[in-house]
């Protein structure tokens, strides 16, 4: 036996091992390891095993090596595993007849991923008996099996298959598409010729070409500096002159992508290689070159989305590169993402807003909640106008007034006074310029509706506190919090209202906020006889907050008749010839800003059969002649589909 190349034990050690006699299995019936003033071989196999799992062999009695070689040896050997680190449990140790050799079975677990399956295999670990004290013998082959001085373990990672996006009816809505990858690739132009090529580059695909060529010149030698992804279907770009600059390559790629570069990005996102921000957020979970959400819908359910990698360990030969694996755990897709928007909607949607300049937006729900589309206008450039934007709802807002007033105890029929100018505390309200003179005086509360009378519903305020028109609010399904599942506004109606503020609540200025979501949400609870809560993402319906006092059958029909009487008798006429079911209405315009920047929101809410509709455009002239069209043109896009 050799008994050369001994690292002593630690005084710790000694103390340890002094302490923990205890039988052990021998080879020859009746021997122990340990008798009296003999020392057993328990301690030194476990300090064996607690440094193999830290790493740290400092502490622990080798033979065939210091602690510092085999430290040095151990933490090349696993480094490819990094920051993996085994679990190792010290089975039932054997000693010889002379009580002078002992086996050591060690257990390793490495616990690979946070799933269930983990790679186990067992080493023996071979001690003796030197000088009274157990010292183990080193070797890689008592880490693994496989190793012999020239091996390290590594570790592959096995992508997921990203998961979907889907839509109605399972319709893929973010799924792989096929992409060019256009850039400069410096191996195909002389050094010289690399500034000009960054600048043809950058011009025929319209970016700065100052930032681009600065990217290229700091690129490394052989590197390809990518300028810009395009569709391979769509490109957008002129490939042929592209192909025709000197270094110029386009390379193939597959990425998830929408059907189209508009479709619902706002809300849907886009997924892309990880970011740093994104890598370091990850706690490890996203690695450099990962596909991962970077916005939007994709982003917060990018754990969704991304599914759980697999990973290879493999014993690699460092010389040659030759690998063998030695344990295999497949990747686990990713969860499609389900959302109930509509391609045909939202398109249409999409197609209707393409020319408006101003921020926009149009939101499409069926009466039970489920959200067809959510688009935002190019003049909100990339915001989510549809679901986030905070802004007045004018006289769209009535429709909730009209609920309050009703809650008063008034009728469709009930006769208000509409009054050219109404003043409260000293502050002069009008209806718009081109109010009906033969509408004001005394007329039925539906007339107000119809011919949208600022001063019939102020005048109406005293009939209903602030509080009631909250709780009007909230029936609507506006200014309640819903978890939703995705990033939205429903709205806000202060409570603490009086005189002037009051008197602007009541025809939807003041401090009252929505967004187009929220507006569509009350048509569609005036559609749907219920309060409705929007339903954007999910197989099934969030849980909601039950308003206080729910909508009842009798004030569903009174304002399905009031938003009715906007299309046959008032400001949204232009809807009687739509296709398909009668539509109700309501316009709304709200004037916001001073100044010079005093302008108007234009707005209109819609039902037609299980369909509700917000059309929002931020800066136009009124709800009827700017939103409107704009309604009209949908409506009558999507005729026939719900």
């Amino acid at each position: 036996m050799q008994r050369h190349n001994t690292a002593r034990p630690t005084a710790r050690l000694r103390a340890r091992a002094a302490a923990a006699c205890i039988a052990v299995v021998v080879t020859s019936v009746g021997v122990t390891a340990c008798g009296p003033g003999r020392p057993d071989p328990d301690t030194a196999a476990q300090a064996l095993a607690d440094g193999i799992s830290s790493g740290d062999l400092a502490d622990v009695p080798l033979s065939g090596s210091t602690p510092t070689a085999a430290g040095a040896q151990l933490a090349a050997a696993i480094a490819g595993l990094d920051p993996l680190r085994p679990a190792i449990v010290v089975g039932q140790i054997t000693v010889d007849d002379k009580g002078e050799a002992a086996e050591a079975p060690l257990a390793f677990t490495w616990d690979v991923d946070d799933g269930d399956q983990d790679w186990t295999y067992s080493t023996t670990a071979h001690l003796d008996l030197v000088e009274d004290e157990w010292v183990a013998q080193w070797s890689l082959s008592v880490v693994s099996p496989d190793l012999v001085p020239g091996l390290v373990l590594a570790t592959h990672r096995v992508a997921a298959e990203r998961a979907n996006v889907l839509g109605a009816d399972g319709v893929a809505l973010v799924e792989p598409r096929p992409v060019l990858r256009l850039g400069v690739d410096k191996t195909r132009v002389d050094a010289a010729g690399q500034p000009e090529a960054a600048r043809q580059v950058a011009e025929l695909l319209g970016l700065d070409p100052g930032p681009y060529a600065e990217r290229v010149a700091a690129a490394g030698v052989r590197a390809f500096v990518e300028a810009l992804v395009v569709r391979t279907e769509n490109p957008g770009v002129d490939l042929v002159a592209f192909a025709g600059i000197a270094g110029a390559l386009s390379v193939e790629d597959v990425i998830p992508l929408s059907p189209s570069r508009r479709f619902a990005r706002p809300i849907l996102g886009a997924a892309g290689p990880a970011t740093a921000e994104i890598i370091e957020a990850s706690d490890g979970a996203v690695v450099a070159g990962d596909t991962a959400g970077l916005s939007g819908l994709q982003l917060q359910y990018d754990a969704q989305l991304r599914g759980r990698p697999g990973l290879a360990i493999v014993v690699l030969r460092e010389d040659t590169g030759d690998e063998r694996e030695l344990f295999h755990l497949d990747p686990v897709p990713g969860e499609p993402l389900v959302t109930t928007l509509d391609p045909r909607f939202q398109d249409a949607a999409e197609s209707v807003l393409e020319p408006v300049g101003p921020a926009s937006a149009i939101v499409a729900l069926r009466s039970s909640g489920e959200v067809l589309a959510a688009a935002s206008g190019s003049g909100g450039e990339g915001y989510s106008t549809a679901t986030l934007g905070t802004y007045a709802p004018g006289s769209s807002f009535k429709v909730v007034g009209s609920l309050a007033l009703l809650r008063a105890g008034l009728t469709p029929d009930s006769p208000v006074e509409c009054p050219a100018s109404i003043t409260v505390d000293g502050r002069v309200f009008n209806n718009f310029p081109d109010y009906p003179s033969g509408s004001l005086g005394s007329i039925p509360l539906r007339t107000a509706v119809a011919q949208s009378c600022n001063t019939a519903f102020i005048g109406s305020g005293d009939l209903v506190s602030q509080q009631a028109l909250v709780d009007a609010a909230a029936t609507l399904g506006l200014g309640v919090e819903q978890r939703l599942g995705f990033p939205a506004f429903l709205g806000s109606v202060p409570v603490d209202s009086t005189g002037t503020d009051h008197a602007a609540s009541m025809i939807g200025q003041g401090r009252i906020q929505v967004s187009p979501l929220a507006m569509a949400t009350v048509a569609a609870s005036v559609a749907g006889g219920r309060t409705v809560v929007p339903w954007l993402v999910g197989s099934t319906p969030p849980e909601a907050a039950a308003p206080a006092t729910p909508l009842t059958a009798a004030e569903a029909d009174a304002l399905r008749a009031l938003m009715r009487g906007v299309v046959t008798d008032g400001g949204a006429r232009f809807l009687q010839d739509v296709p398909g079911p009668e539509v109700l209405a309501k316009t709304g315009t709200a004037q916001t800003g001073s100044g010079a920047d005093l302008h108007n929101h234009a707005w209109m809410i819609a039902v037609q059969g299980d369909l509700a509709v917000a059309v929002f455009v931020e800066t136009g002239e009124y709800g009827s002649t700017t939103a409107g069209p704009l309604l009209e043109q949908f409506l009558t896009a999507t005729a026939g589909m719900v």
